[in-house]
């Protein structure tokens, strides 16, 4: 990476045109000559390798949670990995440290370098850590009182309990980790059950502060503009049954596709299947190869395979859908903890078929936003249940738009609005009561 000076991130501030870029935290002299109410609003400091350009759920939940963090006149302050792209316009300052946005030894080790050369700016803000890297960083630094904030809060989002639980080392790390906490939180009921399961030290610090809509879909701009065509057109008449997500095991696109090529042929005959995503490192790649090869066995059933697109091809795509499934499955330690999308495609009016795994049935309302079915016993490929679920919706378009309806105010019931406070307002000095988990 060359001399320590090129290792130096930059903050990079955006909505404010009296502010200036700034290479470094104030200095501990500057933090104490704030004025009184400013001290009392302390800096929340959002520290992630998951933020953009990453995309997915968790740097969905980041940057959500720090635009609500903003909204509500928090001091808070995104720490992220290096961005290779051009820097995106936000409301709140964004460090890029030089770290890749991994959860390799040599990424891990950069960031607690970071975390070491910042401690006493940290020492004395709310540091915020919303996924697992920041918190493999933090684990070794805990021990030593000059390195660990005053006011800790972390976020689980599911696999990473079961990760760190069965690991023993990690384990011994992660309870002490949940001792040092201000505060611990989830998004689902499910992981709040796993978490106390796991680790019970988290029993009586830990809250609920769910996921909601991204901000532009809960403001209405779901249709990518007049200006973002589809990548491709379904034939005039055929019903889209679309998934949106990594190309994964756990994610089980496999078990949509195999229930879609299962239907009677005068249902299948009128469908195609659009799965988004991309692979990714481990068993991403070898998984995508046996969806081609499935989908190449069966050609009596349409699937296009659109990959990554950005946010306003996505629109777009929601918008000639007809259905959404995303059926994953507990796989190995990965588990659904929620899954945003979920509420994405609701927003969208669509119908959706699940398996009920992990908090999947606190996203998908079963009967009302959509279909929760269970998933086929480990190690069996029977999607019976699957394939008469999809007929079901296939074959009934007033029941596709009922429960599209329904979906679209299940998809507003939450805001981020009301997570951030549950998450920084009692921490921050602010004079708003303890919001309930």
């Amino acid at each position: 990476m060359g001399s320590r000076a090129q290792l130096q991130p930059t903050i990079f501030v955006a909505s404010d045109s009296s502010q200036h870029q700034q290479s470094h935290p104030p200095s501990q002299a500057s933090a104490v000559a704030r004025p009184a109410s400013d001290v009392l609003k302390r800096p929340i400091c959002l520290i992630t390798h998951e933020f953009f350009p990453a995309r997915g759920g968790i740097a969905t939940f980041s940057e959500e949670i720090a635009r609500a963090g903003a909204t509500l006149d928090y001091k808070i302050e995104v720490w992220a990995q290096a961005n290779g792209e051009d820097e995106k316009s936000w409301p709140f300052p964004v460090r890029r440290m030089p770290v890749r946005g991994t959860h390799g030894f040599v990424c891990r080790t950069r960031l607690a370098l970071e975390l070491i050369r910042n401690r006493r700016y940290l020492r004395k803000a709310t540091v915020y850590m919303p996924e697992p890297a920041p918190l493999l960083a933090m684990m070794p630094l805990q021990f030593f009182a000059g390195f660990r904030p005053k006011r800790l809060v972390v976020t689980f989002h599911g696999s990473e309990i079961l990760r760190f639980y069965r690991n023993p080392f990690y384990r011994v790390l992660t309870r002490q980790l949940i001792r040092n906490t201000s505060r611990v939180s989830v998004l689902s009921e499910f992981t709040r059950d796993l978490l106390y399961e796991c680790f019970p030290e988290a029993s009586g610090k830990t809250i609920i502060a769910p996921g909601a809509l991204r901000s532009d879909l809960a403001a209405e701009k779901r249709d990518g503009g007049a200006d973002v065509a589809l990548p491709v057109e379904a034939a005039p008449g055929k019903l889209v049954v679309l998934t949106v997500g990594r190309l994964h095991p756990r994610k089980g696109q496999i078990y949509a596709m195999r229930a879609l090529q299962a239907l009677p042929a005068h249902v299948r005959a009128n469908v195609e299947y659009w799965i988004v995503g991309k692979s990714s490192n481990g068993a991403g790649a070898p998984y995508e190869q046996e969806l081609r090869a499935t989908a190449a066995r069966d050609t009596s059933l349409t699937v296009r395979f659109l990959g990554e697109v950005s946010d306003g091809v996505l629109g777009k795509i929601y918008g000639r859908a007809d259905v959404f499934a995303m059926t994953s499955i507990n796989y190995r330690q990965s588990v659904e903890g929620f899954g945003l999308v979920y509420l994405e495609a609701s927003a969208h009016g669509l119908p959706i078929v699940a398996h009920g795994v992990g908090g999947v049935g606190e996203a998908v309302i079963d009967g009302k936003t959509g279909f929760v079915v269970p998933p086929p016993p480990p190690g069996s490929n029977d999607v019976s249940e699957l394939t008469a679920t999809f007929q079901t919706l296939l074959c009934d378009a007033l029941l596709r738009e009922r429960m599209g309806a329904t979906g679209r105010e299940h998809a507003r019931l939450n805001n981020w609005q009301d997570s951030a406070k549950k998450l920084f307002a009692p921490l921050t000095g602010v004079t708003v009561a303890p919001w309930p988990a």
